[in-house]
């Protein structure tokens, strides 16, 4: 689940997650274990859990497993726990990096995530140190419709922003409005992809070919860790 993917990359996404599918469902399992753990297991009383799982039915995982870890989170099933971290840092170039987990050990996972950032030429910083040159949005990527029509659709549940191609649009507004955005695009017909609280950038930066695909190892290298839900940087 690439966080970093703008609107645009948003299909090149979607073939990656059929490529690891394995790893994406147990991403997944951690998400949902701790939403539930968190608000409970009734998506339907649990915004957290009800994002969690359209994710996860997203990447096409059983529905018994997201059955399982429901029950996991509940205290139903066997024990495993998970509390949310995110860590900050530079890729070459310069380019800002966000990295939300799900740790299980904060010690192995900081010591990980800065081994990434050593070993492909990045730089691992403090907290807020380019967390305050994003913006949390709501996002909701949508396929078809138009740009016209979702600002419609979506004007009284506090849409700010529209982008698209023609055929896949991202929908932002603030963080709270998740749940109302996604719900307005529904109730006008429109079919949502993903529903999901993203990491937006304030400015972008741009990088020549060779530095973009060195930015794209560390990148991958930080998506493959099992600890890691998304990844977000400054790219434009």
């Amino acid at each position: 689940m690439a966080g970093h993917s703008a609107w645009k990359n948003i299909k090149h996404r979607k073939a990656a997650v059929d490529k690891k599918r394995g790893k994406i469902w147990s991403k997944c399992s951690r998400a949902i274990i701790v939403a539930a753990r968190m608000g409970g297991g009734d998506p339907q009383f649990n915004p957290s859990l009800r994002i969690a799982v359209d994710l996860a039915r997203a990447a096409n995982m059983p529905r018994d497993t997201i059955e399982k870890a429901i029950k996991k989170g509940t205290g139903e099933g066997s024990a495993e726990h998970y509390e949310s971290a995110r860590y900050e840092g530079y890729a070459p170039g310069g380019v800002a990096v966000i990295v939300e987990c799900l740790i299980s050990n904060a010690n192995k996972a900081a010591a990980d995530i800065r081994v990434i950032f050593d070993k492909n030429g990045g730089k691992i910083g403090v907290p807020g140190s380019v967390a305050f040159s994003f913006s949390q949005k709501a996002q909701v990527i949508v396929e078809g419709g138009s740009e016209e029509r979702l600002m419609e659709a979506c004007f009284e549940a506090g849409v700010e922003d529209i982008h698209g191609d023609g055929e896949t649009f991202q929908v932002l507004g603030p963080p709270n409005n998740l749940i109302a955005l996604r719900s307005a695009v529904e109730a006008a017909g429109m079919s949502v992809d993903s529903a999901e609280i993203v990491w937006i950038p304030m400015q972008t930066v741009e990088v020549d070919a060779s530095t973009l695909a060195e930015v794209e190892t560390i990148v991958d290298a930080l998506e493959d860790h099992d600890d890691v839900q998304k990844v977000y940087t400054n790219l434009a």
